[in-house]
């Protein structure tokens, strides 16, 4: 199947071939018909399977077929670099039409923002916290939202934004379209989803929640304090790929990133005490090959898209299945193939089962590091200073975005029924009333 026989606007069709994109992937092949068609979607979609084409190619499909004031699509992410990702895959794919996009999260000034809302930017895609600080103005008017999106639900809840979901929800008309797409599909999820979405497709809900079938897993046990060694040497033995590290902490972030720099890998670090123009600035210089290792904890790193990344690598072993499923999805991206290495230490074996127990099979066990092919005369993170060698880069906080009265960040640190499109806000045929208005198309 192609693009074309999904039914999609010409000017979107060329859009996709100017970006290289001939076949769908399973997810958008599967989401896009009834999307089109105007159903609500609940999708359990792995990072990485090309999710956000599948909500924002129906979408903008629909707003082609008449031009009336925005905001008309709503989209609710859980981090500022995933709404920015979003908003620049939306630009892209709407390159050849009219149609406007507006990012919407915290750490900038709020009048740029304030100025789409005013100016009826059509499609919105925000972080709840940052929105509701708008939507306390009269500038932002939310009656006229047709669709609305939840992108990667499970992170929202897991962050405690369930609250602020339900807020935003009472300001846009329940005669819409929503889609709901998930990397896991927890009971909280289930129920939340039962309470917005009306008939919904269900789309790969009953499947194993594992990674894309393109990763490439493996673990090493290895000391806590031996991972940074095993680390460099790894780094070494992959040439120049690209590299996408995850640690459980800022400061170990922080703490890791100085030690690669110092034994000669350009190495930068996003966290939730960056600023976000130096987390805009360490993802820009990842992205364009400027530096070879990016370091990241769970939070800062959703919306991280690069092209064919080769590797990424769990520093510390996640603590959650599910965190273990969305940051090995960073790699293998688009049914591409790609390696994710866990770093194990003793203490972290339970960890280890809990994730091979949710994807249903034993993770392949790399060999055991052997003495270090560099004389490291000093550890990583949690083993003391490290001596300089020379070489390498590191770039230059505010709080990540946050449910409305929740807890602060840390101190800065040192060092998927099918029914069919409700009308447009307005219209006579109530969303409790159980009738459906006529499929838009036939």
């Amino acid at each position: 199947m192609t693009f074309k026989s999904l039914g999609l606007h010409p000017k979107l069709l060329d859009a996709l071939k100017d970006l290289g994109f001939e076949k769908p992937t399973q997810i958008q092949h599967d989401s896009i018909p009834p999307a089109i068609d105007g159903a609500d979607i609940l999708a359990c979609s792995a990072t990485g399977s090309g999710k956000t084409a599948a909500f924002l190619l129906p979408s903008l499909d629909y707003l082609l077929e008449e031009a009336l004031s925005g905001p008309r699509v709503l989209v609710l992410t859980p981090t500022r670099e995933l709404a920015a990702q979003v908003a620049d895959d939306m630009a892209d794919l709407a390159k050849y039409t009219k149609l406007r996009v507006a990012s919407v999260y915290g750490g900038v000034g709020m009048r740029p923002q304030e100025q789409a809302f005013r100016r009826k930017t059509e499609v919105i895609v925000a972080c709840p916290g940052r929105l509701l600080d708008h939507m306390q103005h009269k500038y932002v008017d939310l009656r006229n939202v047709e669709i609305l999106i939840l992108d990667e639900a499970d992170r929202m809840l897991d962050m405690g934004f369930l609250p602020d979901i339900k807020r935003i929800l009472k300001r846009v008309p329940e005669d819409r379209q929503t889609l709901f797409f998930s990397a896991t599909m927890p009971k909280e999820i289930v129920k939340l989803s039962g309470d917005i979405l009306v008939d919904p497709v269900h789309i790969a809900v009953e499947r194993d929640q594992a990674p894309a079938a393109g990763v490439n897993q493996k673990v090493f046990f290895v000391e806590q304090g031996r991972k940074s060694r095993l680390l460099v040497d790894i780094l070494d033995d992959r040439g120049n790929d690209s590299v996408l590290v995850f640690t459980r902490t800022k400061s170990r972030a922080n703490r890791l990133t100085t030690f690669l720099v110092r034994h000669g890998i350009e190495s930068e670090r996003i966290h939730g005490n960056r600023s976000q123009s130096q987390r805009e600035r360490a993802m820009s210089a990842f992205k364009n090959g400027r530096v070879r290792v990016l370091v990241a904890t769970d939070v800062a790193a959703r919306g991280i898209d690069v092209d064919s990344l080769g590797l990424v690598v769990n520093f510390d072993c996640p603590g959650q299945p599910e965190d273990y499923i969305h940051r090995v999805g960073r790699t293998a991206r688009a049914e591409r193939t790609g390696d994710a290495y866990t770093f194990v230490s003793p203490e972290e074996k339970g960890h280890l089962r809990d994730i091979e127990k949710k994807i249903g099979k034993k993770i392949e066990t790399g060999p055991k590091p052997p003495p270090s092919k560099r004389e490291l005369t000093s550890g990583g993170p949690g083993s003391g200073p490290s001596q300089p060698r020379g070489g390498g880069r590191q770039g230059g906080g505010q709080r990540q975005d946050r449910p409305r009265g929740g807890r602060r960040s840390t101190p800065r640190s040192k060092s998927q029924g099918g029914g069919q499109r409700r009308g447009k806000p307005g219209a006579s045929k109530s969303r409790s009333s159980g009738s459906r208005p006529p499929k838009r198309r036939s």
